[in-house]
């Protein structure tokens, strides 16, 4: 069986990404080593090991594949990846009152109720709370 065991988002700044994801999303720490020359390598995942085989990469995004791609997508209004949440109303009114900027709050797309954010590192994130 495969499944997915990490999967990685270009940021601007690894270490303000770092404390983003977990000081205001509330993911935590997974692996975090100084590699030198200031490049960190920074995985996250869900806490209290909810998935504990999947982690989350903060990439650098420089260079220019990174860069033409985390500017596209960012202008484009797409989200670079997606979190489920279970009460998306009350997770929008944490993040809000953590100044948070949503360029778009809860509202029904489909099956889902979704909300996206922007990161502070250069990429919107979509929050979706699946219908029961």
């Amino acid at each position: 069986m495969i499944k997915v065991a990490m999967t990685g988002v270009y940021v601007d700044d690894v270490a303000r990404a770092h404390a983003f994801y977990t000081d205001v999303l509330g993911f935590e720490t997974r692996t975090r080593m100084d590699l030198g020359n200031g490049t960190l390598f920074v995985t996250v995942g869900a806490p209290q090991g909810a998935q504990p085989d999947l982690q989350l990469l903060l990439e650098p995004g420089q260079g220019p594949i990174a860069e033409s791609y985390r500017r596209a997508l960012y202008q484009a209004g797409i989200p670079c990846i997606v979190f489920s949440v279970d009460d998306l109303p009350a997770e929008h009114r944490r993040l809000a009152g953590l100044g948070v900027r949503f360029p778009h709050g809860p509202r029904r797309q489909g099956p889902v109720l979704a909300a996206v954010l922007d990161d502070t590192c250069g990429n919107l994130v979509q929050l979706v709370q699946p219908d029961a």
